[in-house]
């Protein structure tokens, strides 16, 4: 059991995370760009011993941060591709080659600089999920007087008062009132849920139509919401950073720079030559060559509006092997929609669709639109409907074409014509949600809902098998046997349903330690915490998106799962080019770093050749941005 959180209102609003680029990052490489520039100048026009000492100046100052950074990762452990940089800055600090040395600061900070342009701004997850809490409860005091507290104060046994278009603020048991809630946030299921005396509601289940007494089983910091908010926290700080690509490459480039420096050094004892050595072997092609590429793969996905959040979420989204899909609103449409309407005792279908949303015009809840939405498709004539009363959970009354016409759950209609009524028609089908219709005293016929599948979900999830992804699981918090029948229908074979987000984040968690690197694609806030947790997490934000999208390392602005598709295409197209970079970039710089140790390049010059080395990295790095021919 997650232990019980307080939610606290956030310190800054949601969406409003740290800056992009930190001023300490920013300031390095203007300062060595401008010191450069200065003292060059200077030192060209009328060279002075100042002029040097300017420069020696600006090095150790731009230097320091650089060279301190990485002795701090050294004593970590982590000897990375920057510490040949730091080796050149040093020497160029010992030979007094400010030059030289100010290079390198530059294309280290430089590169450093496009890192964090490329990561973009930090997620805000927990703060906008708690921003999103209730604040205040209703308890019913002995008179049945509603005062206002604070959620904090809610204890066990606790009588709250629920309004309509508010959320539950812990768990309960309904007492009074008859309702709907949406349970969305913590099952994903879209067809709201009965609330009726006796039944259990979680934390976070917003109320749709009637007033609801409930009696609290929890307090507020042990509910279900609070739950989700601390998986949430939890997995976004037990998330391991990944190792960088150009580290992976700097584990065999680093000692064989030192190779080769020992080497120059032994055949010549100059130590010009090792600086040389150095200046050309500064791993320039792996600081740059990644973060350019992810910045072109990041505004190439931009292009399909998939907003990816992060580059190391961009480079991880190129090694999945797993996709773990929720159910409603992913790989379904997320909203109930008319799915058949029958019609008994000699009606047709569409004059019970017709009478049926002539009533239902006048109600909010969700399935009276979508009956409105089933007969504006059919093109069908709607009568007006007058005097229409509509009865909270329960269903809807109202008079059409001088004909009383009823509409809503099997109860509602015995209640309204009594329990002769049911002989008049047969019994629908058990799945689904139905809604009965009758037209004065007799039955003509229902309406039942379903969750339908998107279009070109197989086809999608064939292209997925293509793009490496092995292993296909379904997980939602509708009922298994909903969950299995799509999972069937989509070419899935691993499916679980009756999960809540606990359970979800489980079953992520459990095939990462099966070795598996997953994606999470999921829309709502009870996909959050696994979103969170995967290798990574891709949120469909077409409608609004919430913490499901502060929780995911991607985001799909428009309402089209089968984007991840292309998301997973262009992260590795990425990476290929990366790697590409790189592989050209270290092998040109092994060219010069032999030349050098032969000394045949003077430092400077080295610095130089870099430089049109990085040139030629940077330009084919940008082909990530381009569209794949």
């Amino acid at each position: 059991m997650t232990d019980p959180v307080r939610l606290q209102r956030p310190s800054t609003p949601p969406g409003r995370g740290a800056l992009v680029v930190p001023l300490r990052t920013l300031l390095i490489p203007l300062t060595t760009i401008a010191a450069l520039l200065v003292g060059g100048a200077l030192h060209l026009a009328r060279p002075e011993p100042w002029d040097e000492t300017l420069l020696f100046g600006a090095l150790i100052v731009a230097g320091a941060p650089v060279v301190w950074r990485t002795v701090r990762g050294m004593l970590r452990g982590e000897f990375a591709s920057d510490v040949v940089a730091m080796l050149a800055i040093l020497t160029a600090v010992a030979l007094r080659e400010p030059i030289a040395g100010l290079v390198i600061v530059l294309m280290q900070s430089g590169g450093e600089l496009l890192e964090h342009y490329a990561e973009g701004r930090a997620s805000d997850a927990v703060r906008a999920l708690e921003a999103e809490a209730p604040r205040i409860a209703h308890r019913l005091s002995a008179g049945a007087r509603a005062v206002d507290i604070d959620v904090d104060a809610i204890v066990v046994g606790d009588r709250l008062l629920v309004r309509p278009g508010e959320m539950l603020p812990a768990d309960a048991i309904v007492e009074e009132g008859r309702s709907h809630v949406d349970a969305a946030r913590l099952t994903g299921e879209a067809i709201p849920v009965p609330a009726v005396p006796g039944i259990a509601l979680r934390s976070g289940s917003v109320n749709l139509d009637g007033a609801l007494t409930v009696r609290a089983t929890a307090v507020a910091a042990a509910s279900l919401y609070a739950q989700i908010v601390a998986l949430v926290r939890t997995a976004q700080s037990e998330k391991a950073p990944i190792q960088r690509l150009a580290d992976r490459y700097a584990v065999w480039f680093t000692p064989l720079t030192l190779v080769v420096c020992g080497i120059a050094w032994w055949i010549s004892g100059d130590p010009q030559r090792v600086l040389a050595v150095l200046v050309v072997a500064t791993p320039c092609p792996l600081i740059l060559a990644t973060p350019v590429a992810i910045i072109g793969g990041i505004n190439r996905a931009a292009r399909e509006r998939i907003i990816v959040r992060t580059g190391g979420g961009l480079e991880r989204l190129a090694t999945v092997d797993t996709a773990v899909f929720d159910k409603t609103g992913t790989l379904t449409l997320g909203h109930p929609e008319v799915v058949e309407v029958v019609a008994v005792d000699g009606t047709t279908p569409d004059t019970v669709l017709a009478l049926a949303a002539a009533v239902e015009g006048h109600s909010g809840h969700l399935l009276a639109r979508s009956v409105v939405r089933a007969a504006e498709a059919r093109a069908l004539t709607v009568p007006d409907a007058r005097g229409v009363v509509d009865t909270a959970g329960r269903g809807v009354r109202g008079e059409v074409e001088g004909v009383v016409i009823r509409v809503g759950a099997s109860g509602f209609l015995t209640d309204e014509l009594g329990p002769g009524s049911t002989a008049l028609a047969p019994m629908p089908p058990a799945e689904g949600l139905v809604a009965w219709v009758a037209r004065d005293r007799e039955r003509i016929g229902w309406i039942r809902f379903a969750d339908r599948i998107r279009d070109g979900v197989a086809p999608f999830l064939s292209r997925l098998r293509a793009l490496g992804i092995t292993r296909t699981l379904l997980l939602s918090g509708d009922a298994h046997a909903n969950v299995a029948a799509v999972a069937a229908q989509v070419g899935i074979t691993e499916a679980r349903g009756d999960l809540l987000p606990p359970d979800k984040t489980g079953r992520v968690h459990s095939l990462m330690q099966e070795g598996r690197r997953v994606l999470m694609v999921g829309d709502g806030t009870n996909d959050a915490p696994a979103l969170s947790a995967a290798t990574v997490g891709i949120a469909l934000a077409a409608h609004g998106g919430g913490i499901s999208a502060e929780a995911a390392d991607a985001v799909i602005l428009v309402d089209d799962v089968t984007r991840v598709a292309t998301a997973i295409a262009i992260s590795r197209r990425t990476m290929r080019v990366a790697r590409q970079s790189i592989g050209w970039g270290l092998g040109l710089s092994g060219a010069a770093m032999v030349v050098a140790a032969l000394g045949w390049l003077p430092p400077i010059a080295g610095a130089v050749m870099q430089e049109l080395i990085d040139v030629a990295v940077i330009l084919n790095a940008l082909r990530a941005g381009r569209d794949a021919t």
